[in-house]
This record gives structure tokens, C-alpha cells and sequence, in this order.
């Protein structure tokens, strides 16, 4: 067992609280607690999710390392995290909680016209709106605005002021996107000789689908280096589908499902496509 001073005092009174609490490093991330996850060589994913070799105590790093367990705070394993701590967070889904947040002024002056008040703590830029309830961690849900709750973390402010209220429908609105087409381009792909005459070949309901399908599939076979098998699925399917724009956000959706099934984050997989993406020059 370690002494427990400083953040680690705070990740204590956290998880008497209820709260699930883990250390954060200079810049706001996570620990990995084994040599295994260092550098993120085991692909960040929770221990209780992974499929792979990962073999840290659970639970492991990333939000799946929150935990209101005092052993496990204070289990040696933990010690060499608690001393390089820049900071505490906490897994907000993990108390049935959602946590709004807001990056800047704009996005505050946003929320006091349009969402129904609830508990708020100051940030360095703007403010984290806490309601009772949790649901789906969506980044950039529009401008300067996040939400964090179910596999996400969010650093600890302060206990804040005022009353936290209920989720309301208008915050999980914000997660719900219409299908809209990716940025269309001029099709490049040669005509396959069954299509029909000015029918781009992408456009086959089948073709598509067989083509997301596969991609679906080989997410959930890789075994492991989960980060660079998303970003290869990514890149292959933008390849065949994304330069005539057939591919939608339903489509989309559904390979980011797939990776967070396998343990992968939203913020991997925003980035990951995002990076191929860049790679093809879309």
C-alpha cells in the first residue's frame, strides 16, 4: 500500500463518494500501469474489454482504470502513477453521470440560453456542465461542446455549484446525427463491366454493403495492435467507397461501433479517420 497524499488523497475521497477515479499525467491523459500498455502498445483498451495480450491487474488504463476500489488505488502497481500525477479524473458513466463540456465562453453563454441548469464547475477555458444520467460519449457534438459519460473520463475541478439536475433530452439530442453523404468527389474507380451504363460501380446497394460488412468483421477478428487494424479498415474502405460519395454517416457508425466493441475509443476513432482521411488526400 502507498501513503496517500496530494491526488491521491483527492482519488480517495473521490471513490468514497462514488465516483471512479483514476491519475492523469501532464496533458490530460491517462497512465498505463503495465509495461504491456506502455505507449499504448496494447491499443488502450480497458482490461475488462480486451481480447488481446494486455495482462495488466484489472482493471487497466484509460477510463477502464477508474475505479472506487482503495486497494486498488493504492495497490503498488498504481504507486509510480500516483507520484507523476498531474491530475484526477473520473469516469462519469461509471456513476451514471454525464458530464457536458464546454470549451470556451461561446459555448457556456450557449448552454445557459438553451439547456436546463444542472451543477457546473469552472475549467480553464469554460465549464463543465454535470447532469444526472448517463449515455454515449460524443466529441464535437457542435462547437467547443463534448460530452463525456460512458467510456470517457473527465478531470476533476472541484465539487462546483448549484443543483445537479436530470439528463435531458435535449443534451442526448446532441449525440443523434441525420445519415449525411461524405464530401462527394468526382468518381475515379473504372466501371465495372456489368454496370449499368453512368452508374458508378459504389453505388451498388450489395457492393457497399458486402464492402462494410468485411470491414466489420476484420475489426472484430484483429487480436490485437487494435489502433493500427482501425486505421487500416478505415483507409481501405475510404479506398474503394469514399471518393464518390455513397458512404453516409450510418456507414460510418457502424465501423465506429465496431472499434469501440473491440475497446477502441470515439477520440481513436474521430482521429483514425480522420488520418486516412489526410492519407488519401480527401
Amino acid at each position: 500500500m502507498i501513503t496517500a497524499t496530494g491526488h491521491l488523497r483527492t482519488a480517495l475521497w473521490l471513490a468514497e463518494l462514488g465516483l471512479p477515479a483514476l491519475p492523469l499525467r501532464a496533458g490530460k491523459q491517462p497512465f498505463g500501469n503495465c509495461r504491456a500498455c506502455t505507449r499504448s502498445a496494447c491499443g488502450d483498451r480497458p482490461h475488462m474489454l480486451a481480447a488481446g495480450p494486455c495482462s495488466c491487474p484489472a482493471p487497466c488504463h484509460a477510463w477502464g482504470a477508474a475505479t472506487t476500489d482503495p486497494n486498488i488505488l493504492t495497490s503498488p502497481a498504481w504507486a509510480g502513477a500516483w507520484r507523476q500525477a498531474a491530475a484526477v479524473a473520473y469516469h462519469p458513466g461509471g456513476a451514471g453521470l454525464t458530464v457536458l463540456d464546454l470549451d470556451d465562453a461561446e459555448s457556456v453563454a450557449w448552454a445557459r440560453q438553451t439547456l436546463p441548469a444542472t451543477k457546473t464547475v469552472s475549467t480553464t477555458r469554460g465549464e463543465h456542465w454535470i447532469y444526472r444520467g448517463a449515455m454515449r460519449s460524443v466529441n464535437g457534438v457542435r462547437k467547443g461542446v463534448d460530452i463525456k459519460s460512458t467510456m470517457s473520463y473527465a478531470q476533476w475541478r472541484g465539487p462546483g455549484t448549484g443543483t445537479m439536475t436530470a439528463l435531458p433530452d435535449a443534451v442526448r439530442a446532441l449525440a443523434v446525427k441525420e445519415p449525411a453523404p461524405v464530401r462527394p468527389a468526382p468518381c475515379s474507380v473504372a466501371m465495372a463491366a456489368s454496370a449499368e451504363a453512368g452508374q458508378c460501380p459504389h453505388r451498388s446497394p450489395a457492393y457497399l454493403e458486402r464492402g462494410i460488412a468485411m470491414a466489420e468483421q476484420r475489426i472484430k477478428d484483429a487480436s490485437d495492435g487494435i489502433h493500427r487494424a482501425v486505421f487500416r479498415l478505415f483507409l481501405a474502405v475510404l479506398s474503394a467507397h469514399g471518393g464518390c460519395g455513397c458512404l453516409t454517416e450510418a456507414h460510418i457508425d457502424r465501423l465506429f461501433a465496431a472499434a469501440q466493441a473491440k475497446g477502441e475509443s470515439l477520440r481513436h476513432c474521430e482521429t483514425a479517420w480522420a488520418n486516412a482521411l489526410t492519407t488519401l488526400g480527401m
